[in-house]
């Protein structure tokens, strides 16, 4: 325990205090409101010490007065939550949500000071009586931007999750209010009239360069987690990292949908704890009611002053500790213990002698593609070391339960590309994940790829087609070709490589029956580059099963065959072993039966 002055001079009351504790950690997500979250087993118990609970009782929002001295509890730096002061200013009825009062009060601390306010981050942050008692959690800041004003969700409704259907993005503040705000603090009338806001809990992203992962993110068919207010976070491990004892009252808490080579997570603050319970935040992560996240603990780097907006803070993630059950109007909630199973994504990049296997484990499904995206463009990057054209192939493998019957599904390709081999060859692996892991009735527990990257940029070019006709290979490429009833279509396809060289294609014979004479059709040859599959518009497992079968490689060569139309219709399709270039270009032929 320890005793606080308020500012005024008075004593403040006694309040719960860290002791030195190790954290875990993470970062917060507003995209994060498409993940959501259910089916997920629990995994065993984390071997961490548990926290220190403080089992606060609650402070009526009714007994309060304006001018009541406060205290509470944050963290700036590291995992021990340090003290600040302030005083009540207001309470805004039903400010939050009906029957949800928000409670206004100015704060000071010298972290506060240095920041230039309350930050990103410190959205949790117990708020404490004179007597004690708990009155709610920091969670909302001043729409202007960076002040010591803040708005506080009472602990009444946090302890319970009891709340309105649907959160208030900005709560209004009164003239009379505003009045108040402008006359005790450094806020002008104007400003403060602004209105109050929930304090921004942008993504936090490790592991890959936030550009290129927005770039990448804006192609993908995924809501983006990566944004333009993504900011970047660290991660620890072994003894370096936080452990779960440090998450308590006033400490670091994040709620975690991926870490390992790619972390996405939401830092904010620990409001209470009581037995294997803990209440944070004061405001929803992304409002989805019931969830499954992981819980971790942070520790806090630093806290960065931003002149534009939010200060915010920077932090690392550590161990995984409990799951978040809980994404509530008045706060998350979570259960210390297991965490939320995982799927696993693994990467193995192969270039130049160099090579590098990344993992990150995915605690949410519908975070699964873009995780799958991020974590292979990152691993790239890693052992590539820069933005380079060329050609790579690919050899992945996805396992989980379709209805709890496990499955595998294995595909390979080849890419090519001028420009950004990286970029250009991250999709389709990331749809497929994507659109696996939004299936009812389907579990990916795992997602394997094995990449092998070059500088050649070489390919090959569908040149032409040739007919066996008279003892002789005859160019027909565009051309009306004259086939008899009965016979046999013999034809090769030429490819001519980038580099000038030529390459004779496999020889096709197509048994053309008797009934289709008088019929007319076109045959079609076609480089496996022409036409990408869409793997994100496969809406049943079937479908990826079959797409994936049945997909034509970038590196092969298909031909088509079509005569006739309605139930008679002849149509025949081949295609070509993998070839050691990507196949580009497509040629065509008409096709008439005579007698």
């Amino acid at each position: 325990m320890s005793n606080i002055v308020a500012g005024d001079g008075r004593r403040a009351p006694s309040i719960p205090s860290a002791r030195g504790r190790r954290v875990v950690a993470l970062t917060a997500s507003g995209a994060a409101g498409a993940l959501l979250l259910t089916g997920l087993v629990a995994v065993g118990p984390s071997a961490a010490a548990a926290p220190a609970a403080d089992c606060a009782a609650p402070f009526p929002v009714s007994e309060l007065t304006s001018g009541a001295p406060v205290s509470g509890l944050t963290v700036s730096k590291g995992t021990t939550p340090q003290e600040f002061t302030g005083e009540v200013l207001g309470v805004l009825a039903d400010g939050i949500g009906p029957g949800l009062d928000m409670i206004v009060a100015e704060l000071d601390s010298p972290a506060i000071d240095a920041a230039g306010g309350i930050w990103q981050g410190m959205s949790g942050s117990p708020v404490y009586a004179e007597d004690g008692r708990l009155i709610g959690a920091v969670a909302y800041g001043l729409a202007w931007g960076s002040s010591p004003v803040a708005g506080i969700t009472p602990f009444e409704s946090m302890d319970d999750y009891l709340g309105a259907a649907k959160a208030a993005p900005k709560v209004a503040v009164g003239p009379k209010l505003a009045g108040k705000i402008a006359a005790e603090t450094d806020v002008t009338r104007s400003q403060a009239s602004q209105g109050l806001r929930q304090l921004p809990m942008p993504m936090g992203v490790g592991g890959v360069n936030l550009g290129r992962a927005r770039d990448a993110g804006r192609s993908f068919s995924g809501k983006a987690l990566v944004g333009a207010d993504s900011y970047r976070i660290g991660r620890s491990a072994g003894s370096a990292a936080a452990g779960v004892d440090t998450v308590v009252a006033g400490g670091n808490v994040g709620a975690v949908l991926s870490h390992g080579d790619i972390t996405f997570a939401g830092v904010g603050t620990v409001t209470s704890v009581c037995g294997n319970r803990v209440v944070a935040f004061g405001h929803p992560m992304a409002f989805t009611g019931k969830t499954r996240l992981g819980l971790a603990a942070a520790d806090a780097v630093y806290v960065q002053k931003d002149p534009l907006g939010v200060p915010f803070k920077v932090a690392n993630l550590g161990a995984l500790g409990g799951t978040i059950t809980d994404d509530r109007l008045a706060g998350i909630a979570g259960t210390f213990g297991a965490s939320p199973a995982a799927a696993q994504v693994r990467s193995k990049v192969s270039y130049d002698g160099r090579s590098r296997t990344g993992t990150t484990q995915v605690l949410v499904p519908p975070a699964l593609g873009e995780v799958t995206l991020y974590a292979g463009l990152a691993n790239h990057e890693r052992v590539v070391d820069g933005v380079i054209g060329g050609s790579l192939t690919q050899a992945w493998t996805i396992t989980g339960t379709r209805s709890g019957t496990p499955f595998t599904l294995r595909y390979a390709d080849r890419y090519q590309s001028a420009d950004d081999i990286g970029l250009d060859s991250a999709f389709d692996l990331a749809e497929v994940a994507f659109t696996l892991s939004s299936l009812s009735g389907v579990k990916v527990t795992g997602v394997t790829n094995d990449v092998r990257v070059t500088d050649s940029k070489r390919r090959y070019r569908v040149a032409k087609i040739q007919q066996r006709t008279g003892g002789r290979w005859v160019d027909v490429t565009g051309e009306r070709v004259k086939v008899r009833a009965g016979s046999t279509l013999v034809l090769r396809t030429q490819l001519v490589g980038s580099d000038g060289t030529t390459k004779t294609f496999f020889r096709q014979e197509i048994k053309i029956p008797k009934r289709l004479k008088g019929e007319r059709g076109t045959v079609a040859v076609v480089g496996g580059n022409v036409y990408q599959e869409d793997f994100s518009e496969l809406r049943s497992f079937d479908e990826v099963r079959n797409a994936l079968r049945n997909n034509q490689r970038n590196d092969e060569v298909g031909l088509e065959v079509s005569i006739g139309d309605g139930k008679t219709a002849f149509e025949r399709t081949r295609t070509s072993d993998p070839l050691p270039r990507v196949v580009n270009g497509s040629k065509q032929l008409k096709i008439r039966v005579i007698k």
